[in-house]
């Protein structure tokens, strides 16, 4: 029960972020900003789901950072508060994650997977 309700906050969260982008890129400010809780709440909630996991933690928290980073560049943008540059932090330890993700976790998962994948048609 748990993974199909889990399932639904991961499904989720991507219309809610690609509606915030959306407003970002058409100038809708106030929607836009209004988007930036329901989306970075859900990041949060799937990253704390899946923090005794690693190899499903590391993406879902770089995602969060991501989200944190893009939303403090969307506010810059928006108001011109001049903290562009604060969006530097959480978009470097995102990717520092991912990387160490795709080092120490990813062989493994696609080593699991990697039966199922038809790689030639």
């Amino acid at each position: 029960m748990f993974k199909k309700h889990f399932r639904f906050y991961e499904h989720l969260h991507i219309p809610f972020w690609l509606v915030k982008d959306t407003c970002w890129a058409m100038e809708f400010t106030i929607l836009g900003v209004c988007m930036v809780v329901p989306t970075l709440s859900l990041a949060l909630i799937i990253s704390i789901k899946t923090r005794k996991n690693l190899s499903e933690f590391l993406p879902n928290a770089a995602i969060t950072l991501w989200i944190t980073a893009n939303s403090i560049w969307m506010c810059d943008e928006f108001f011109e508060l001049g903290i562009k540059k604060a969006c530097y932090i959480p978009f470097g330890l995102g990717l520092l994650l991912i990387l160490y993700w795709l080092v120490a976790y990813f062989p493994a998962i696609w080593k699991e997977y990697s039966d199922d994948i038809k790689l030639n048609p």
